[in-house]
């Protein structure tokens, strides 16, 4: 028996878990099994309290963070290759750990009173949790089987939470379209998996990357099938084209918190999973994807703010729309450092971490804007913006802060920062056509992020003849906004304004690398 052999066997077939490491998924899991235990308990009255203890396990599950900064963390380790791990606590996953929980979190504020007044609570929080433990998982996922189950247990309770709001047609609609064009594309990543490792016989991303280099030439058809296919499921979750048909509708149909998880969420999911196969597993292939990545990039940031452009401030659930269109957009030039690393000897994955963390605070700050609106005007029409600064002048404000943020203009200079961030990963990548188209979009944008901007603070329409003069302020009681969006508000635009104040800390801690 050879020596290698010999170390083989007596090599421990139990290993240790790293419980701290794996604590932030573990937490909101464990949280949403809790909860789903409890709302049988839980007299009718007392489910608003199911709400705050979501909210407790996810301010947990974002404090486990803290330990873990250093980011030198594996475990789920092979005995015979140490270094080939299925988690890794490192600065990357930390990040989007952060981001996801963080957007959860927010989320969750959204939440409250629409659990209380319109969707089923127990249920309702047993699946956020449920998927935000599956967000919070796939960034430190690096073995394909992990990020497949991962991505699966973020996607699947997402499908549900779409159509919680019972007998209402365009939920239900929306869910369906959600969960075909999903599984659809789950199917036919799960076969570019099957090809990867037929490949390379094994599942591991160091070890794919290695084994690719020496793919015997028979198979490397099928590794370059295998590669491309792999990318469709991580595409459908960012939403970019041809891949996004599905968003509009869905964010429509949606409750609106429920829409704000997935513009965020969904897609720090999709984009960190793109840059894992990509940056980690398949360098080698960076010929293959490359292209494709420049491709879609391109596509989808041109073809999210066209359609965005056609909004019509008057037509039912256009502030939806619209802003499920940007996130179209956004996601394209959240994309541009993904294909750039494929041109690049640096690292450019920190870009699009850095645009990530921006373009999560100020949306998921502007949905909670629209969520306040909506209770007083439910067709949530970009019109219904019209003078709200003249009834709620700080809200205005704060919306056309995040709006500024969203178009990279100042004062939102966390957004011009970031744009410029990505903008530069594209020039250094020799990609220089492409960052003409994205100059180009972002001038299309300015149009309608402005034109929304400007809505806000003209004055009101008048009121109808007939109509009592000052009526919304004879019932105060209500209008007024619930404390939990107040706070999401709030923190989303204290955020906002800090990172504007100091760019440099989202930059500077968005300096991750993969490599």
């Amino acid at each position: 028996m050879t020596p290698a052999a010999t170390h083989a066997l007596s090599a421990p077939v139990v290993q240790s878990v790293d419980w701290l490491a794996i604590a932030p998924p573990t937490i909101a899991a464990v949280a949403a099994l809790l909860i789903l235990v409890a709302d049988l308990f839980v007299a009718e009255r007392n489910k608003k309290f199911l709400g705050y203890a979501a909210i407790a396990g996810l301010v947990a599950a974002v404090i486990t963070l803290v330990p873990l900064r250093k980011g030198d963390r594996s475990t789920f380790c092979l005995t015979t290759a140490p270094d080939a791990c299925s988690y890794t606590a490192d600065h990357f996953a930390l990040v989007i750990q952060l981001l996801v929980l963080g957007g959860a979190l927010l989320t969750a504020l959204l939440s409250v009173t629409e659990t209380k007044d319109r969707l089923p609570a127990g249920e309702y929080w047993f699946l956020l949790l449920s998927s935000a433990a599956g967000a919070a998982l796939l960034p430190a996922s690096r073995d394909l089987a992990t990020l497949v189950v991962a991505l699966e247990v973020a996607s699947l309770p997402a499908f549900a939470l779409v159509g919680l709001r019972r007998g209402d047609r365009l939920s239900s609609e929306a869910a369906l379209k959600f969960f075909l064009s999903s599984v659809t594309a789950t199917a036919v990543m799960l076969l570019g998996v099957s090809f990867v490792y037929a490949s390379t016989g094994t599942l591991h991303l160091t070890q794919i990357a290695a084994r690719m280099d020496a793919v015997p030439g028979q198979l490397e058809t099928l590794a370059q099938a295998g590669v491309a296919l792999t990318l469709v499921g991580f595409a459908f979750k960012t939403a970019a084209v041809p891949f996004h048909f599905w968003v509009p509708d869905t964010y429509v149909g949606a409750p609106l918190p429920v829409a704000a998880y997935l513009s965020v969420v969904g897609k720090a999911v999709g984009f960190s999973g793109l840059a894992l196969v990509t940056v980690i597993a398949f360098p080698a292939y960076a010929d293959v994807w490359g292209p494709v990545m420049v491709v879609l990039a391109g596509l989808t940031m041109t073809a999210g703010n066209v359609a965005a452009l056609r909004q019509s401030a008057t037509r039912a659930n256009s502030a939806v729309r619209l802003l499920a269109w940007s996130s179209v957009a956004q996601a394209g030039y959240i994309l541009v450092p993904i294909a750039a690393a494929a041109y690049s000897s640096d690292d450019q994955i920190g870009s699009t971490v850095a645009y990530a963390l921006m373009y999560a605070v100020v949306n998921l700050g502007a949905f909670a804007v629209v969520a306040l609106v909506a209770r007083t005007k439910p067709l949530n029409r970009i019109a219904d913006y019209r003078g709200l600064y003249a009834t709620r002048p700080v809200t205005a404000l704060l919306m056309g802060f995040f709006l500024l943020c969203l178009a990279g203009l100042p004062p939102g200079i966390i957004g011009l920062f970031a744009k410029v961030t990505v903008f530069s990963a594209a020039v250094d990548a020799g990609l220089g056509w492409l960052a003409v188209v994205m100059a180009v979009n972002v001038v299309i944008a300015l149009y309608y992020y402005l034109q929304w901007t400007a809505l806000l603070f003209r004055a009101p329409e008048e009121a109808p003849a007939g109509a009592p003069a000052g009526a919304p302020e004879t019932a105060p009681e209500r209008h007024r906004a619930p404390t939990p969006v107040t706070v999401a508000i709030a923190l989303t635009g204290a955020a906002a304004i800090l990172l504007s104040g100091w760019p440099q800390l989202v930059l500077r801690f968005a300096a991750v690398s993969l490599f």
